[in-house]
């Protein structure tokens, strides 16, 4: 995370990438590592660790129907082309 002080203000700069943890990475992160990883998002978060993770899965992750490829219903037009 990265605060800086300008004219004694200070300002968050947001990470440029998207975390990409698997659930089971945050499964089996260590709390120092979550809470290290929240931080760098702006995110201040108190509870045990149990609350920590879901709070970074419900952050970070999509939803399941969301991580699926998109169907697509392909039309097929058919044109034709007149050589007179």
């Amino acid at each position: 995370m990265e605060r800086k002080e300008k004219s004694g203000a200070s300002f968050f700069q947001m990470p440029l990438h998207y975390p990409r943890y698997t659930m089971n990475d945050y499964h089996i992160m260590p709390e120092a590592k979550l809470d290290t990883l929240l931080a760098e998002y702006g995110l201040t978060v108190h509870g045990d660790l149990a609350y920590k993770r879901e709070f970074a899965m419900g952050a970070f992750l999509w939803p399941n129907h969301l991580a699926q490829p998109p169907r697509h219903n392909v039309s097929t037009t058919h044109h034709s082309v007149s050589m007179s």
